[in-house]
């Protein structure tokens, strides 16, 4: 995430308000409640994690170990068996 100038942007009023209270630093300013996005709306991640956590699962009732699976996909045994819990819901 970039960052933008306040002099670009905001009112020398603003600034020298701003500046009251943090003078130098850098500032996070949140988004609108109602411009949020949920986590991996912008991506394609959260599929791509169904997808895995879906082949986990298969290759689990096809009768790997948890252990083997963990190993495999760089997650801790209690990781492969909170996936295995939730697929089988």
């Amino acid at each position: 995430m970039g960052y933008i100038r306040a002099e670009k942007i905001l009112p020398m009023e603003i600034i020298e308000l701003i500046q009251q209270y943090v003078d130098g630093e850098n500032i996070y300013i949140p988004r609108k409640s109602d411009n949020r996005q949920e986590w991996g709306a912008g991506t394609s991640i959260r599929q791509e994690l169904q997808d895995r956590n879906r082949q986990i699962y298969e290759s689990y009732l096809s009768g790997r170990k948890a252990a083997e699976l963990a190993e495999e996909y760089y997650l801790s045994i209690k990781s492969i068996q909170r996936i295995i819990c939730e697929m089988r819901e």
